[in-house]
């Protein structure tokens, strides 16, 4: 029976702990941008906070992020600007 090598055991332990983090990291910020929607804070900023960090390591959030950045700036568009009057 062949044993893994101790650098394999290291770089699965280093990826394994690293994608742990960052799924925490990114739900806590969701879950506490989500509380944020009914209480007061930032709620969107940091909802868009969360699924950056779970970006880094997860495709499906980083689409998740892109259409909602796509949609906010469709959005942006579509607002009226004001238009100043002459002094």
């Amino acid at each position: 029976m062949a044993y893994p090598k101790p650098t394999d055991v290291v770089r699965f332990i280093w990826r394994s702990g690293k994608r742990i983090a960052v799924t925490v990291a990114g739900a806590a910020l969701v879950a506490a941008g989500l509380a944020m929607l009914v209480l007061p804070g930032p709620g969107v900023l940091v909802i868009a906070a969360g699924f950056a960090v779970l970006g880094t390591e997860y495709v499906w959030a980083a689409t998740v992020l892109e259409r909602g950045k796509q949609a906010a700036a469709a959005i942006g568009r579509r607002i009226p600007r004001p238009t100043r009057k002459p002094r």
